[in-house]
């Protein structure tokens, strides 16, 4: 699935959007990430922010957020996207999940959104040294008493949170265990308009098996579990 990730990423940002605006119909993960950390005029820094869906949550109540990602198509989609929100308190730009060009110190929280994840598919025998350089760059980014938060999928089709393969348990693992993060888990279901654009757009991320077994020609709704790690300077 690697390579069709990346094929989204650089070639379907649309659509992308259009599957994303469809999560956590009930807002749970903006509650979650309230009760981690008050967003209220904070500075934010978003690794590998998408199409922005982390980035309009949070922008309701910081003060500036930085928000980067490494496809250019992403960040063009979110541009757009942000525009129409009328909010101005943001910035997209191209960068790296391991070198982000900022200084030492300057942000209250640094977030990323199922972005890191990635490295168990693109960087499968250098996984811990890609997720220590990023952690680490988050950590150079944070000032005094600054929080990291991850956000990653505990499953998409599920009502009960587990990790989809054991190498995101693996690396799940070593966020907790290694460096020291805590966890909780929330329910981000899929909530369509119709069963024809479930059907679509579970088909065209997730493949054909998860759209045959998840929207089976009814469903509307699709279950969705999701895991969100944090860790406080």
């Amino acid at each position: 699935m690697t390579d069709h990730f990346k094929q989204i990423y650089n070639h379907d940002a649309e659509r992308y959007e259009r599957l994303i605006a469809r999560e956590d119909q009930r807002g749970n993960l903006f509650q979650t990430l309230m009760d981690i950390h008050p967003f209220d005029g904070k500075t934010v820094v978003e690794f590998g922010a998408g199409t922005g869906r982390m980035t309009r949550i949070m922008s309701v109540l910081v003060n500036r957020i930085h928000a980067f990602d490494l496809t250019y198509a992403m960040l063009r989609e979110g541009s757009r996207v942000l525009r129409e929100t009328g909010m101005e308190n943001w910035t997209f730009s191209q960068a790296d999940n391991r070198q982000m060009p900022l200084a030492d110190n300057i942000a209250d929280i640094v977030v990323e959104g199922w972005s890191f994840a990635h490295v168990m598919g693109w960087y499968p025998d250098s996984w811990q040294q890609q997720t220590d350089a990023m952690l680490s760059e988050m950590q150079r980014i944070l000032g005094p008493s600054g929080t990291m938060i991850l956000i990653e999928t505990m499953g998409t089709g599920q009502r009960k949170p587990n990790p989809p393969n054991e190498n995101l348990a693996r690396l799940y693992q070593y966020w907790e265990e290694e460096h020291g993060f805590q966890y909780q888990w929330i329910r981000t279901d899929y909530q369509f308009e119709s069963v024809e654009e479930a059907d679509e757009l579970i088909r065209f991320f997730f493949g054909d098996e998860m759209a045959d077994e998840q929207v089976a020609g009814k469903n509307v709704i699709i279950p969705e579990c999701t895991g969100v790690w944090w860790k406080t300077l």
